[in-house]
């Protein structure tokens, strides 16, 4: 194995590593969520503690792992483009993960009011239901905001593939497109929230664009490119 393709499948194995984030952005939100029933979710957070426990584990295993992440695809893309890069790194993991910790507050805070800790006496059930509501939207607001750079870092990432030469190109275009679907359901979500998941669900096959990268890079690596063959005698005459 060359050492590009061996950088290729450790970045491959890091990137499966996010593969839990779809525990707290999609199965418990279909799970446990009921729209516009604060009693009935609250209910239901309560009788399946540890999965919700486990979607605040995957939100901070999915923050830290990110860096590792951004950090081995600086590795093998530097050489390609330094600056495209770093702005991966910086897109990717110095912006993304602060929100994915901070937004773990807003579930913890959600499960205190759940739990109906003695000190929050002073609120009856359903005023704690309308808060640990209210923190769940504060969740998903948080959501929102990541998708901006969700999709951001994509799009260096895509140039970065589309140039490299050791990667298939369409893979470069699909992750270019994959930026542009999460941008849209990101500014579709904070300016009208109606169609937030209509446009989601139709978007949704061109964000498989992260899918097929990962699974190329886990799978086949890196195309090694031949080194360039020294100019003959002749021809330096």
């Amino acid at each position: 194995m060359t050492t590009l393709s061996r950088k290729a499948r450790v970045a491959g194995l890091l990137y499966l590593t996010l593969l839990p984030a779809p525990l707290r952005l999609i199965y418990i939100p279909n799970k446990l969520f009921v729209t516009g029933d604060a009693t009935a979710t609250a209910n239901n957070i309560a009788a399946h503690e540890t999965l919700f426990r486990l979607g605040i584990l995957s939100d901070l295993f999915t923050g830290t792992m990110a860096i590792f992440l951004t950090l081995a695809l600086y590795r093998l893309f530097k050489a390609v483009d330094q600056d495209l890069a770093r702005l991966v790194v910086i897109l990717g993991c110095l912006m993304v993960t602060p929100i994915y910790f901070l937004n773990t507050l807003n579930d913890a805070a959600a499960l205190i009011m759940v739990r109906g800790a003695g000190f929050l006496s002073v609120f009856d059930k359903p005023q704690r239901d309308a808060f640990a509501m209210f923190f769940l939207r504060l969740h998903h607001q948080g959501v929102v905001a990541n998708e901006i750079f969700w999709g951001l870092w994509l799009f260096p990432f895509g140039l970065l593939v589309y140039r490299s030469r050791f990667l298939p190109r369409i893979l470069g275009v699909w992750l270019i497109i994959n930026c542009f679907a999460y941008l849209a359901v990101s500014f579709t979500g904070l300016l009208w929230p109606q169609y937030e998941e209509m446009l989601f669900n139709r978007a949704f096959p061109a964000m498989l664009g992260e899918l097929a990268i990962m699974l190329w890079l886990v799978i086949m690596g890196a195309k090694e490119q031949p080194a360039a063959a020294p100019a003959s005698s002749s021809a330096a005459c």
